[in-house]
């Protein structure tokens, strides 16, 4: 690495990791200060003006947007650097991770994270786009990204859920989303096409994923591969519940994938079609279908350990 320390800019989400969000905040800036880096907070009172401050910096051609948070986090840094020369370095502490697991990155470590900057790599990874056009949950429009896994079905209207539940708090909040949704989901009917090829089914939910996992843990896509320049598709056919209880658990261990109504795909291009279906992508509250969503290869340069993928430059301060 050059010896010469780079600029960055800090974003933290003091909410997440159930509250110690501002704690892994203030050891990540301590950390990048003793590192001997020029540190530009751009964390806001919410998370609208966080965006502006760092889409600020971005375009002011700021070297590295450091996210601190779970898989929320990543998904604004995302949508802030996708196809600039900004890197993103992930310091995961929120109470999903999915993002930072799937690319080896350390997890409520903030020191070992911020080490990157020495002695990682910059590795060039996919990104999903999606072109709606319309006011995202936070007041986005255009252009869309995501880094992880899209879902459109039972995962959506759970997530959906569980947003507006106030309590529990973490992961049981999604778990208590999980048994109140169930009683009455239903199959919902989808037109899913893939580089052209149409299917009409019958589902209980269908993701695009970038990377293998989502919701803490859940390997929609095992396979997944960030770099491949594919999207891997499941669809989950028409289930009874008490069938897709039994299927359920085996999407931690990856080995749903071998069950009749599971379906994967892999494909460039992906239009989903569903009646009243708000999608989620990294987590957060995404855009409503249909929706046309396409891999961009290269799109977002993240900041990782040496050893992890083969698609990395030279050194992480090139």
């Amino acid at each position: 690495m050059s010896p010469q320390s780079d600029r960055v800019a800090l974003v933290v989400n003091p909410t997440a990791g159930k509250g110690s969000g501002r704690r892994l905040g203030e050891l990540t800036r301590a950390a990048l200060v003793a590192q001997g880096h020029e540190v530009l907070d751009v964390s806001g009172v919410d998370y609208a003006a966080a965006r502006e401050r760092a889409e600020r910096a971005v375009a002011d051609g700021v070297e590295t947007l450091v996210v601190v948070g779970g898989d929320g986090m990543v998904h604004l840094g995302t949508n802030l650097v996708a196809t600039t020369p900004t890197r993103l370095l992930i310091v995961a502490g929120g109470t999903g991770n999915d993002v930072a697991a799937n690319l080896g990155l350390p997890v409520n470590d903030p020191a070992a994270a911020v080490a990157l900057l020495r002695h990682g790599t910059t590795r060039a990874i996919d990104a999903g786009l999606v072109r709606d056009g319309e006011h995202g949950e936070h007041g986005e429009r255009g252009d869309r990204w995501f880094a992880g896994v899209l879902g459109a079905g039972f995962d959506a209207v759970v997530n959906a859920r569980a947003q507006r539940m106030r309590w529990p708090r973490g992961q049981m909040r999604y778990n208590l989303a999980i048994l109140r949704e169930l009683p009455v989901f239903r199959p919902i009917p989808y037109a899913v096409e893939l580089d052209g090829t149409r299917i009409e089914t019958r589902a209980m939910l269908v993701t695009v994923a970038n990377t293998s996992s989502f919701g803490g843990g859940m390997r929609v896509s095992p396979d997944a591969d960030p770099a491949d320049g594919l999207f891997d598709v499941m669809i989950v056919h028409e289930l009874s519940i008490p069938a897709f209880l039994r299927v359920f658990p085996k999407v931690f261990s990856g080995t749903h994938v071998n069950h009749p109504a599971v379906e994967m795909h892999r494909a460039t291009r992906v239009r989903l079609e569903a009646d009243g279906i708000r999608s989620q992508a990294d987590g957060e509250s995404f855009t409503d279908l249909p929706i046309d969503a396409e891999v961009v290869p290269g799109a977002l340069r993240v900041v990782v350990p040496a050893l992890v993928g083969t698609q990395s430059e030279k050194e992480v301060g090139s």
